[in-house]
C-alpha cells in the first residue's frame, strides 16, 4: 500500500520492451534506502516489484495490463517519473489509500495559473469520473490529490509550489496521458451497491444498501 506522497522523482535509464512485456531500469537514489529484491515501488503510480538493485537504481519487469493500463508503455530514456516506496508500518499516513493498481488513463486538457497556484484539467473517461467526487481523493501519476472541479467530461486539480516542484506533474503538456486511481472507498462502495442491486433484482426483493445505512456505517 501507499500513500501518494511522492518521495522522488526518479529518471528512466533504460525501456526493454517486447511485444507484450518490458523492463524498466530506473534511476533513484531516496527510495533505495531501505529497499530490497521483492520490494515494491510506485512508478508513476504503478506498483511495481523491484526485480535488481543498483547503486544509484532499480529494474522492474512491466506486464502486459500494466501496459495497457498505464502510461509506463510510453516511457523513453530520459523521462522523468514519480517514486514512492509501499508504506512502512510505522509511516506517517500523510495523503490517502492508493494501491498502486491504475484504473486507466486521463489526458491534460488544460493547465492555468492563479496565484502561486496551477490548476491542472484532466479529462478522464466516464468509468473513471463517476467515481470522483469534489474535493475528494484522486492519484495522478502516483500523486494524491485533492478534487478541485468536476465536470461531466474532466476533472480538476490546483497545485502548490511544493507538490510541483516535487512531482512531475506541472512538466506534462496538453495531450499528455497521466495515470489515475480512482480512491479505493468509493471502488468498494460502488460494488457493494452493484452486488446488492443484482441480488435483489434476483430475489424480487428491496435493497437493504441506503444512504442512511451507508452513513452509519461510515461512509
Amino acid at each position: 500500500m501507499f500513500t501518494g506522497i511522492v518521495e522522488e522523482t526518479g529518471h528512466v535509464v533504460q525501456v526493454v520492451s517486447g511485444s507484450t512485456s518490458g523492463e524498466l531500469r530506473i534511476g533513484a537514489a531516496k527510495v533505495l534506502e531501505g529497499t530490497r529484491i521483492g520490494d515494491s515501488i510506485a512508478v508513476n503510480g504503478v506498483c511495481l516489484t523491484v526485480t535488481r538493485l543498483f547503486k544509484d537504481g532499480f529494474t522492474a519487469d512491466v506486464m502486459p495490463e500494466t501496459l495497457r493500463r498505464s502510461n509506463l508503455g510510453r516511457l523513453r530514456s530520459g523521462d522523468r517519473v514519480n517514486l514512492e516506496r509501499a508504506m512502512a508500518a510505522d509511516g506517517r499516513f500523510g495523503g490517502h489509500i492508493v494501491s498502486g493498481h491504475i484504473d486507466g488513463m486521463g489526458v491534460v486538457s488544460e493547465t492555468r495559473r492563479e496565484g502561486n497556484a496551477t490548476w491542472v484539467k484532466i479529462e478522464a473517461a466516464e468509468d473513471i469520473l463517476r467515481l470522483i467526487v469534489e474535493k475528494g481523493s484522486i492519484t495522478i501519476d502516483g500523486i494524491s490529490l485533492t478534487v478541485a472541479a468536476l465536470d461531466d467530461r474532466s476533472f480538476s486539480v490546483s497545485i502548490i509550489p511544493h507538490t510541483g516542484e516535487e512531482t512531475t506533474l506541472l512538466r506534462r503538456k496538453q495531450g499528455d496521458p497521466v495515470n489515475l486511481e480512482n480512491d479505493i472507498i468509493g471502488k468498494y462502495v460502488e460494488r457493494l451497491i452493484a452486488f446488492d442491486r443484482k441480488r435483489n433484482e434476483k430475489n424480487n426483493a428491496q435493497s437493504v444498501i441506503t444512504m442512511e445505512f451507508l452513513r452509519e456505517h461510515g461512509f
